[in-house]
C-alpha cells in the first residue's frame, strides 16, 4: 500500500529527491519494492488534463485533486510508471490495485498543484507533453514553496493564450518538467510536437498527412531525448485521434504505446498496446474516484459497465471507430 505522509512544504531543493522511478540508459525503470501477493486483474488509466481553481470539464480543483490522490492511497492503490504498466500488459504480475495516472498536455497548472500532492502521498503520474509549447527559463515557485503562484486559466482561455504564441504563461517549462522527472512524480512522454491533427489540415493528401505527421513526432522525440534525456516509446494521441496511417507512422517512429482517449475497456494482460483505453477524470471528490476505479477494473462488473455505456453511446449517435 501506498504510505501516506503528513502535508510538508517543499522547498526548491526537495524536487530533487526521487521517490517513484529512476532512469537508466535513457530508459524509465521501476525502483518499487513493492511485491504483488495477487496480479491485478485489469490496470485502469486515468486521464486528467488541469489541476488548478477554474471550472470546467476537463479539470480539478486542487483541493478535489488532493482528496483523489489521498483516496487512492488509503484505499491501497499503487500508481504504475508507464515500464511497470507495460510490462503487466505483456503478462509481468502488478499490485491487485493499480492504477496508471496521465496527464495530457503538460499544462503549468500540473506543477504548480499537482506535483506537490503527488509527493505528499508518494505517488507518480505520466505526463504527456507537447513538445512545441515548452520554453526555458527557472521553474517558478509551486504550492508549499508560496503563496504566491503564477496565474493559470481555465482551459479554453489558455488555449487561446497558446494560439496566440505565448505559451510560456500556460505551460510548464523544461526546467519544470526536469524538476517533477527527478522528484519522481511525473515521467515524461510525448504528446507530439505541435498537437495538430493531420488528417483535418491534410485532408486532401494523404503523403502530405504522412510526411507531417512523422516529421511531428520525430521533432517530439528528439526533444524529449536531448532536453530530459528520455528515449521514450509511449505517445498519447492528441484529441484521441488515430487511424491506419497514424499507426503507420507511430511504429516507424519507435513508439510502441499509444495512449488513446476511449473510455470504455479494460487493459488487461495481453491488451493491445496500440490501443491503451484511458477514462477522464472530472472535479469529483475522492469516494466517487474510488467508485469509478472499482467499476473499472472489475472482472465481472467492468466489462458489463463498459457495453452498456458503449450501447447508450451507440444509440445516442455518439459512437466511433475509437
Amino acid at each position: 500500500m501506498s504510505e501516506i505522509h503528513d502535508p510538508q512544504t517543499l522547498r526548491p531543493a526537495d524536487t530533487s529527491v526521487s521517490i517513484a522511478p529512476s532512469l537508466q540508459d535513457n530508459h524509465i525503470v521501476s525502483t518499487s519494492s513493492k511485491v504483488a501477493v495477487a496480479t491485478a486483474h485489469d490496470v485502469p488509466v486515468l486521464m486528467y488534463h488541469h489541476v488548478n481553481p477554474h471550472r470546467g470539464m476537463i479539470n480539478s480543483s486542487p483541493e478535489n485533486f488532493e482528496r483523489q490522490i489521498a483516496a487512492l492511497a488509503r484505499a491501497g492503490y499503487t500508481s504504475l510508471s508507464a515500464a511497470e504498466f507495460a510490462a503487466f500488459l505483456r503478462g509481468a504480475p502488478a499490485p491487485k490495485k493499480s492504477v496508471l495516472i496521465t496527464f495530457d498536455d503538460g499544462y503549468l497548472d500540473n506543477w504548480l498543484y499537482a506535483h506537490p500532492v503527488l509527493a505528499r502521498y508518494n505517488m507518480r503520474a505520466v505526463l504527456f507533453t507537447v513538445t512545441g509549447w515548452v520554453g526555458d527559463g527557472a521553474p517558478r515557485a509551486h504550492a508549499g514553496q508560496t503563496t504566491a503562484l503564477a496565474e493559470t486559466y481555465a482551459h479554453k482561455v489558455g488555449r487561446g493564450i497558446i494560439e496566440s504564441g505565448d505559451t510560456d504563461r500556460v505551460m510548464a517549462r523544461w526546467s519544470e518538467l526536469e524538476a517533477m522527472q527527478a522528484a519522481g512524480t511525473f515521467e515524461i512522454h510525448s504528446h507530439t510536437h505541435t498537437h495538430t491533427r493531420w488528417d483535418y489540415v491534410c485532408r486532401h493528401s494523404t503523403a502530405e498527412k504522412i510526411e507531417r505527421l512523422s516529421s511531428d513526432l520525430e521533432l517530439s522525440r528528439d526533444l524529449l531525448r536531448s532536453k530530459l534525456g528520455i528515449n521514450s516509446g509511449h505517445l498519447c494521441w492528441p484529441q484521441g485521434y488515430f487511424d491506419s496511417d497514424y499507426l503507420d507512422v507511430a511504429r516507424k517512429n519507435n513508439f510502441t504505446h499509444l495512449y488513446t482517449t476511449a473510455a470504455y475497456g479494460q487493459n488487461k494482460v495481453g491488451t493491445d498496446p496500440e490501443h491503451i483505453y484511458r477514462f477522464a477524470i472530472s472535479n469529483m471528490n475522492g469516494l466517487r474516484l474510488l467508485n469509478r476505479v472499482r467499476l473499472a477494473r472489475g472482472a465481472v462488473v467492468g466489462p458489463a459497465y463498459n457495453a452498456y455505456k458503449l450501447w447508450k453511446r451507440k444509440i445516442r449517435g455518439k459512437d466511433n471507430a475509437h
